[in-house]
């Protein structure tokens, strides 16, 4: 018996996943599609409890493989709506809809029919093999696993990939209760962290006035803010620190990592111990594949004006092993690392659709598959933080989970245009709160105090978040604080600094739109309110993100 968001209980929710209907491959760097049989490849499906592994080999003659599709004959019922995950982050675009066949629906699908009030939900386990999504149509679905490695079929050689292993869902219960139990389902070994709480000047000073004493400074308001609570937040040194440091907000810097801005940060062990000097935990945000210098070992390919590195190479893992020893030693608790996904796979996630590598990544090592390496990546930082808090950020949430502490779910938010907050953080929140506690404690990002920003807005968001016992992260410009402000700010950390409300949170109008404003927080029904009398801003808000003056 499992209980939902409202307490109910729901009855045996995983069924068993049946043989598909049809396999197909794709070989070489052809895209057309060719049955199994005498391909050379051979494609083993194993019953496993109630799932379904998937494993391959390949003969010597052919063993580049890009693609596998497998098929169930499941007709769709009429009226149905359809919700899938995220490759990494969302970007506001998260939505249950009707039935578009041709949607790639990354890692995970529920299908909800309010006619029968059932929800249906298919996914593959944390840390495959292969990227992995679905397409559903009115005859099926379908399950297409990307084995490439960057751009190129993977070459198998004589081993045997462990590709996915398949799981099913189906219960009479609320779709969010749904994604609940199927999220279990699909990762058995989660390393949630929590309390989370947090403060950096980011989304306030995005690069500029940026120095230890800001930092310190920093720390000092969110300890007077939390006042004695026994749980201690963090408080983050962000981009910015690092010897190639920008400090204009254009362009995130560039590694090594090893020295910082002397100016500004002339003992970065010092800044630490300045931080826990305040009461509060020492974190810090680093990009681990991006570096300045040509010569770094291990370079992918000329990138944002550095050089990106190869997470498939040896030497980019002994890089960035070092790197997160080194921030560790200087006493830094909790590390953040960015941008991994961009610079291994030269794409955004709302970039990627059916191919989430660029067609031109040519990796050192072409005989792991892109998501094999990306687990390698995160289980370096992982073991190398040792005891640390590890934040994914452009991290793939599916293949990074048990490996990392937490997960930021969505992209920036922002302290420049409150209509950015709404869709980046708000959405994620809705659409991927199910997966806290069962992948990662999610991070839906900051919630600014800036005077360009409503702070009647902003305070709504933090009040759900802090309810909701996910990440909570403030960015406080020093000119909004008022009395007013600062308990609003109080009240809220030193909720989620409880572990949230401790009451079950589940957007209730969901279905029908990206921004839910009504939520059931236990037995009460919350309404917020996220537009003002303008109502959204249909235009491009790029320039409210992270790296525009």
């Amino acid at each position: 018996m499992t209980g939902d968001a409202r307490g109910t209980s729901i009855d045996t929710p995983e069924t068993e996943v049946h043989l598909p209907d049809l396999i197909r491959i794709q070989q070489g760097t052809t895209d057309a599609w060719r049955p199994v049989v005498g391909s050379g490849v051979s494609v083993v499906l194993t019953p496993t409890g109630r799932g379904l592994s998937v494993e391959l080999a390949t003969s010597a003659a052919n063993d580049r493989i890009s693609r596998i599709h497998l098929r169930w004959r499941r007709p769709c019922p009429p009226g149905a709506l359809i919700l899938g995950d995220a490759w990494e982050r969302t970007y506001g675009d998260q939505q249950w809809t009707g039935l578009r066949p041709e949607r790639v629906l990354p890692w995970m699908v529920l299908v909800h029919d309010a006619a029968a009030e059932t929800t249906w939900g298919a996914g593959v386990e944390v840390r495959g093999g292969a990227f992995a999504s679905w397409t559903v149509d009115p005859e099926g679905v379908s399950l297409w696993l990307d084995l490439r490695s960057g751009g190129l079929p993977v070459r198998l050689g004589s081993r045997t990939l462990s590709a996915a292993v398949v799981r099913f869902v189906e219960a009479a219960a609320s779709p969010f209760a749904v994604q609940g139990l199927l999220a279990g389902l699909l990762c058995r070994d989660p390393l949630p962290t929590g309390p989370l709480v947090r403060a950096n000047n980011w989304y306030y000073a995005y690069g500029k006035g940026f120095d230890a004493a800001a930092v310190q400074r920093d720390a000092r308001t969110i300890s007077e803010l939390v006042g004695d609570h026994p749980v201690r937040p963090f408080a983050v040194v962000d981009d910015g620190w690092s010897v190639d440091g920008t400090a204009d907000g254009r362009r995130a810097s560039a590694g090594p990592w090893d020295q910082s801005r002397p100016q500004e940060f002339p003992d970065m062990g010092q800044l630490a111990a300045d931080i826990a000097s305040e009461g509060v935990r020492p974190g810090i945000w680093f990009r681990p594949l991006l570096a300045r210098h040509p010569d770094t070992p291990g370079i992918l390919r000329p990138w944002e004006g550095a050089y990106a590195l190869d997470p498939s190479h040896p030497a980019t893992l002994e890089t960035v092993a070092g790197d997160v020893r080194r921030i560790r030693e200087w006493g830094f608790e909790l590390i953040k690392h960015d941008f991994s996904t961009f610079e291994a796979l030269g794409r955004w996630g709302f970039q990627m659709g059916a191919r989430p590598a660029a067609d031109d990544i040519e990796p050192f090592d072409q005989t792991r598959t892109t998501a094999e390496v990306l687990v390698d990546l995160y289980r370096v930082v992982h073991e190398a933080a040792g005891t640390g808090v590890v934040i994914g950020c452009n991290v793939v949430g599916h293949l990074a989970a048990g490996l990392v502490q937490a997960q930021r779910t969505g992209d920036d938010t922002s302290g420049r245009v409150w209509e950015r907050s709404r869709r980046m953080g708000v959405n994620t929140l809705a659409f991927r709160l199910a997966q806290h506690r069962h992948f990662f404690t999610v991070d839906a990002d900051c919630v600014a105090s800036t005077p360009q920003t409503d702070w009647g807005q902003n305070r709504q968001f933090l009040d759900l978040v802090a309810r909701s016992g996910t990440a909570l992260f403030v960015s406080i410009d020093p000119r909004t604080r008022s009395n007013t402000v600062d308990a609003d700010l109080a009240a809220a950390l030193r909720l989620a600094l409880d572990g949230g409300s401790g009451q079950p949170l589940e957007p209730l109008d969901w279905l029908w739109t990206t921004a839910p404003q009504q939520w059931r927080s236990g037995s009460d029904v919350l309404d917020y309110r996220w537009f003002d009398d303008i109502g959204a801003d249909p235009f491009d808000l790029t320039d409210a993100g992270d790296f525009v003056d």
